[in-house]
């Protein structure tokens, strides 16, 4: 009599477990407690015959026996979750184009744009996969991309939209307290905050690279605000307290509106190559509803205007 095969959410819970040699960190992966973990690992030992992992009172190993099994349940996992993207993607119809792209992206960039888009592809239906994370396009359920970094991203064909401009902006509400800085080196009286992470790599631009480009280099950024996120920068910016550096494309609607001000002619780049892209893979090269959203999307850059000063800073 053949043996029962553990279920998908079995399989995932020994995968998470068999690529951490944790339970605690796989628990906290699948949304488990580690006792629940530990007690799903046995069960699956116990369906299969066989000891998957040595535990110790310090650490778990894979057996070679659960090392074997750990790469098939690695490999079905990745087969069924690209088999799922496929099929969500024939069940969605052919006129359905989903866009993954970043919160910030949609919201200061596309999104005021999407009525145009409509206006001129009206049998073309958008949807959007909004998140920060790189989606695989063989396994999820996406069609095209816009992400930043290099564009350059295996069996993917890349269009260069535009490249992220760091500058410093401030609200109206400071300028009015205590004047519009004249120098940069007038922004040293004020709060400063800025995003900290990295891009394939490369460190995002920081208030010491904005004031070396500045000129000026006996800056102390030790008393700078660093945020994870740019929406936590404007946040603090709008609020009044503070002179933010922020992607200039990524606040297009604020500074309209006059709700934030930029400070000074000097942008900072992540680095050369690194710039806004439309990533699509290589297959949907001749697909209608790539082609009219990449035609479209490159159509709006082209018209969009160009920021003043940029100085080039590689990062590493």
């Amino acid at each position: 009599m053949s043996r029962m095969l553990p279920g998908t959410r079995a399989l995932r819970t020994f995968e998470a477990a068999g690529r951490h040699l944790n339970f605690t960190r796989a628990a906290d992966e699948v949304g488990l407690t580690p006792a629940a973990v530990s007690y799903q690992i046995k069960e699956i030992e116990d369906q299969l015959g066989l000891v998957l992992f040595t535990r110790t009172s310090r650490s778990i190993q894979l057996t070679p026996a659960g090392a074997v099994v750990f790469e098939a349940a690695v490999q079905a996992l990745e087969t069924l979750q690209r088999a799922v993207g496929r099929a969500r993607r024939m069940a969605r119809g052919a006129q359905q184009l989903r866009v993954s792209l970043s919160p910030r992206f949609a919201t200061n960039w596309l999104l005021p744009r999407l009525s145009q888009f409509r206006a001129a592809n009206p049998t073309i239906e958008l949807t959007f996969d909004i998140s920060d994370e790189v989606r695989d396009f063989d396994a999820d359920d996406v069609d095209i991309a816009i992400r930043f970094g290099s564009g350059r991203y295996a069996q993917t064909r890349s269009e260069r939209l535009f490249e992220a401009v760091i500058a410093p902006v401030c609200s109206p509400k400071l300028i009015a307290a205590s004047g519009r800085p004249k120098t940069p080196r007038d922004l040293f009286a004020q709060t400063l905050c800025h995003v900290e992470c990295y891009t394939e790599g490369m460190l995002w631009p920081n208030w010491r690279m904005w004031m070396a480009a500045a000129g000026i280099d006996d800056f102390d950024d030790s008393r700078c605000v660093a945020f994870t996120d740019t929406s936590h920068v404007v946040e603090a910016v709008i609020d009044g307290g503070a002179v933010g550096l922020v992607d200039l494309a990524m606040i297009r609607n604020e500074l309209a509106e006059g709700r934030l001000v930029q400070l000074f002619d000097i942008g900072v780049s992540v680095a050369e190559d690194y710039a806004y892209h439309l990533v699509y893979p290589e297959s949907s090269g001749q697909d209608p509803r790539v082609l009219a959203f990449c035609d479209w999307m490159l159509g709006e850059v082209g018209q969009g205007a160009k920021p003043a000063a940029i100085a080039s800073v590689a990062a590493g």
